[in-house]
């Protein structure tokens, strides 16, 4: 057992069973609320605490899983290729919304945190967390934040969106296609794009193609904006 877990396996496993175990209690109860990434993430936690397992022998195959986070958003330009013409049609308004959201999610942050009396390297954590992980780490560590730090508030950031939009969307009479794929795509990055898959090819196009343009605009930004307020 001791050499199971000294091993990459050991990570990848218990990753690839909690999360079935989440999808599986998501489709019985059929609660937005009872995502299966937070479910996952739950379950492995209280497994590492009962049985006392440090976090750098879980990590020895988390960390090989989370390696596939940049070639999985790349793979995203699929289902944006597929809706090529939808682009072509939208185009303005598209990169316009994609740009606000962007704006909005980082300014907030540097507002907010202002508000909560956060110190500096806290702020510079979270203000490129409306992005995906692979992009808003290497952004952290650039403008002398903490990744790792980031990357849960990304987590978070993604969860919240998948999580909310189906009542948001409600609230607000969002039922344009290219909008629901746009707004998830920009405010909660990869996870907010499998929802949009979930809605529809269209919206998971436009998922697709936010989560990079946001994350251009994002690489831009950020540093200016750090050097700026800082």
């Amino acid at each position: 057992m001791i050499k199971f877990l000294d091993t990459p396996l050991f990570g990848i496993l218990i990753s690839i069973l909690a999360f079935e175990i989440g999808i599986f209690i998501n489709k019985k109860t059929k609660l937005s609320i009872l995502n299966p990434i937070v479910i996952a993430e739950v379950l492995i936690i209280v497994f590492m605490i009962v049985f006392n397992i440090d976090y750098e022998v879980y990590n020895k195959g988390g960390s090989i899983i989370s390696f596939f986070l940049g070639p999985a958003t790349v793979v995203l330009a699929v289902p944006l290729y597929k809706q090529i013409e939808k682009l072509k049609e939208n185009g303005l308004p598209i990169m316009v919304g994609i740009a606000v959201g962007c704006i909005t999610a980082i300014t907030s942050v540097y507002f907010l945190s202002k508000l909560f009396h956060l110190d500096e390297v806290l702020t510079l954590s979270l203000l490129p967390k409306s992005v995906t992980a692979a992009i808003s780490m290497e952004v952290s560590s650039q403008i002398g934040g903490i990744p790792a730090l980031t990357v849960a508030a990304t987590v978070v950031t993604g969860i919240t969106g998948n999580v909310l939009w189906p009542y948001i969307s409600k609230v607000f009479k969002i039922e344009n296609d290219v909008a629901s794929g746009i707004s998830l795509g920009t405010s909660a990055h990869a996870l907010g794009t499998a929802k949009a898959m979930e809605l529809g090819e269209v919206e998971g196009g436009m998922a697709s193609l936010a989560i990079g343009v946001a994350g251009l605009v994002t690489v831009i930004l950020v540093p200016i904006l750090a050097k700026l307020l800082f």
